[in-house]
């Protein structure tokens, strides 16, 4: 598949020593990814680099096989897309839209059916002449969105653009921008600290700390397979526990996994709250007592004092933890486990 977007050894860093290092990215054609991390993780820094706005120390970026190192924000086939709307109060959103098509000397009748159309893609067909105050967040934030895609641009940059939205307003508006992709075929680079957010949207997850990658990968892979003990740690839930390498298996008590890593010593176990199983106190596992059950919808969250080792959690299934209750005495076990070398 053709690489629409290659970042090559890219390399910038502040005075406060934030930044981003030697960072190696290529994004295929109609591709969505995802940049994730917490703040000062680099993931803007790269996004705005991409964008012009900022000028790495070193490093190269070439966009459908060209380099645009050189080029002003303007001169680039990018468009991006901010966490504010960027609209002007005083126009309509006809003249928002317009603006830039305008610039690049597009006739009249062309601008008008491209306004259209795009207004029906984002779902706000006949708002060409209101005016930005008289629209909710959501839907600024679709004009926004509608603006950068008249641009036509070989890559779409989205800088946390649904940050200020509320929850549902965020699902339903992530769930519009990947109708909005699969139909366009764009290429997006979205960034995000939402793991949520980019969990359900990435065809691939870009997971920064430090100015680092941590891992490239997909959704299920990162989730399913954290690389590192920082991706086990920041994406989703996890339970953690002290293990030591026995007889080449990991071994958490009588609970033992293959060391397919083939670590030694002691290390950091990992397990995600839907692979704890509860048994009944004469059952074999790990002994414990319930602290708490909490009902969380359909599922429910179960709070777990193992002996010897502390707190963990557990998700189940509602109409299994009926007969659950505080105090009660447990055996825990797991059905899979992720171990990573004691830091």
């Amino acid at each position: 598949m053709d690489i629409q977007l290659s970042i090559q050894q890219l390399t910038k860093r502040y005075q406060t020593g934030e930044g981003v290092t030697g960072i190696s990215l290529d994004v295929r054609k109609g591709e969505l990814i995802t940049l994730l991390g917490p703040s000062g993780c680099g993931k803007t820094t790269v996004l705005r680099s991409i964008g012009g706005f900022l000028d790495p120390d070193s490093g190269e970026i070439l966009i459908e096989g060209k380099s645009v190192l050189k080029a002003p924000p303007e001169k680039r086939p990018t468009s991006m897309v901010f966490q504010g709307y960027n609209l002007w109060p005083h126009m309509t959103v006809f003249d928002n839209l317009a603006f830039g098509l305008k610039i690049r000397k597009t006739k009249k009748a062309e601008i008008d059916k491209a306004i259209e159309d795009v207004l029906e893609l984002v779902r706000l067909p006949g708002a060409e002449r209101k005016y930005p105050g008289e629209l909710s967040g959501g839907q600024q934030q679709r004009v926004a969105v509608a603006r950068s895609l008249l641009l036509k641009p070989a890559v779409l940059l989205l800088d946390e653009p649904f940050s200020a939205l509320d929850a549902k307003l965020r699902h339903e508006m992530r769930e519009e921008l990947r109708e909005i992709q699969a139909e366009t075929g764009l290429t997006m680079v979205f960034v995000t600290h939402d793991q949520e957010e980019a969990l359900s949207i990435s065809d691939r997850i870009v997971v920064m700390n430090q100015g680092n990658i941590e891992q490239i990968a997909s959704p299920q892979e990162i989730y399913d397979e954290p690389r590192t003990l920082f991706v086990s740690q920041f994406i989703g839930k996890m339970n953690f526990l002290r293990g030591v390498i026995a007889g080449n298996q990991v071994t958490v008590g009588e609970c033992r996994f293959p060391n397919s890593k083939d670590l030694s010593g002691n290390v950091r176990v990992a397990i995600r709250p839907e692979d704890v199983l509860i048994h009944g106190r004469e059952d074999r596992g790990l002994a414990g007592v319930i602290k708490q059950v909490m009902v969380l919808g359909h599922y429910a969250e179960v709070s777990i004092d193992l002996t010897g080792y502390g707190p963990i959690r557990s998700f189940q299934p509602r109409d299994l933890v009926k007969d659950l209750h505080s105090g009660q005495q447990v055996k825990t076990s797991f059905k899979k486990a992720l171990a990573y070398p004691e830091n």
